[in-house]
């Protein structure tokens, strides 16, 4: 891979050859992150604006040139990536903000934002020759990774809590996965896929760890601001739970400007579940310190105690001028209602978690109604049934004949007409 010069340790700085190490800097163990460095004037010459413009291929393959692939590596035989960019006039009009944006990856393959990066990791699970290839997930990146496995025949083990939505287990299943759901947290999975990947001798997909996951995620900010003909948006709202979301969205915007293309950094606004809120609580106190939190809220894709991408995703808002909120579990709840019935996107609790976040940011007066905001939506509501159901009300019974659906319709009326 000519177009890689190595990779950087985020927190010391060291850096390595590509095939140095495999996963983190040894100095720092577990949370020893590390950057894919590219050699950008070799990628300006492989692609560029213009080429971009007559590429048909609309999917995350498209930026080939800045992903740690080979050039011959096969893509997967699906439709990854280039998810909508909504102008939403009825959303955007109720929130007096006429240049908003929604980007739905939840009309990725398996529903979710997390097929991006299980995309990149199976293309090397095939490059590197190994056999399985596993991960820990609360629900959405193990479903990425057994769909993306599954379109390729890869053997796949997943280590999902035992607490994670039905919908995102049956996906698993479904997929043909081999899953273990562990009895205990997100967390305590993510700590026995490291042991599992170990002792046995898997490629290990896990957000935070892996550090391609990271170039996967970047893939929305290219396509971002390419749906926007390259005019970057103002500020980019996003739910965080390990925190690899929001630093794979600035990843990308730094390749982006560092390139040329885009003329600033959008301010990335960090959202976090008020229940699960360690980067939110690291960036107010003005440290990279992550502190663990005991994680508790209805967004189970990010109910993260220990996030393990945390000091970039700290690094991610304070870098470019972003901020992080949190909200609660009904404020998130309602972003949900709000997007299903002003922009027809349905939304997960964590998808929704960013939306909740522009509110709130409103709210502030943290962000100003004319600027261009795009808010990312991680994933489906179908992902969970349950707090949809929760969110949407129940629906109401009638009697099979007219005068009782007269009766019922006067009373659901008055209400319609109220609201």
């Amino acid at each position: 891979m000519d177009h890689i010069l190595g990779l950087k340790c985020s927190l010391c700085g060291r850096e390595y050859g590509l095939n140095e190490i495999e996963y983190v800097c040894p100095k720092h163990g577990d949370l020893g992150n590390v950057d894919v460095v590219y050699d950008l004037r070799r990628v300006a010459r492989q692609v560029s604006k213009r080429k971009l413009a007559d590429d048909r291929d609309y999917s995350i393959w498209r930026y080939r040139a800045l992903l740690p692939i080979e050039p011959d590596s096969p893509a997967l035989p699906l439709q990854i990536g280039w998810t909508p960019l909504y102008r939403s006039k009825q959303l955007g009009d109720s929130l007096e903000m006429p240049n908003l944006y929604i980007k739905d990856d939840g009309r990725n393959p398996t529903a979710s934002f997390k097929d991006r990066a299980s995309a990149i990791a199976v293309v090397k699970v095939r490059e590197l020759g190994r056999e399985i290839i596993t991960t820990a997930s609360s629900g959405n990146a193990g479903a990425a990774l057994a769909g993306m496995a599954a379109s390729v025949g890869q053997p796949a083990v997943i280590f999902v809590p035992q607490t994670a939505p039905e919908a995102k287990v049956a996906q698993l299943l479904m997929f043909g996965a081999s899953v273990l759901l562990v009895k205990g947290t997100y967390d305590d999975a993510f700590d026995l896929c490291l042991e599992a990947s170990r002792e046995f001798g898997w490629y290990c997909r896990n957000t935070g760890y892996n550090p391609f996951t990271l170039e996967g995620k970047k893939t929305a900010a290219l396509e971002i601001c390419e749906q926007l003909k390259w005019k970057a948006p103002d500020r980019i709202f996003v739910s965080v739970g390990d925190g690899n979301i929001i630093s794979g969205l600035h990843k990308g915007l730094k390749d982006l400007y560092e390139l040329g293309w885009i003329d600033k950094l959008p301010r990335l606004m960090g959202v976090q579940a008020a229940g699960a809120a360690a980067c939110y609580n690291a960036w107010r106190h003005h440290t990279e310190k992550i502190t663990p939190v005991e994680a508790e809220t209805i967004a189970d894709s990010i109910s993260v105690g220990l996030p393990r991408d945390g000091v970039r995703a700290v690094r991610a808002a304070s870098q470019t001028g972003g901020a992080y909120l949190t909200v609660t579990d009904d404020e998130i709840l309602d972003a949900m209602r709000g997007l299903a019935r002003q922009a027809a996107v349905f939304a997960e609790p964590a998808g929704a978690t960013a939306y909740a976040g522009l509110v709130k940011a409103l709210q502030r007066n943290l962000v100003e109604r004319d600027e261009t905001v795009v808010v990312l939506i991680t994933g489906n509501g179908l992902k969970d049934v349950k707090s949809a159901i929760k969110a949407a009300g129940q629906a109401q019974r009638v009697d099979p004949d007219l005068e009782s659906l007269k009766r019922l319709w006067k009373k659901m009326a008055s209400v319609i007409h109220e609201t």
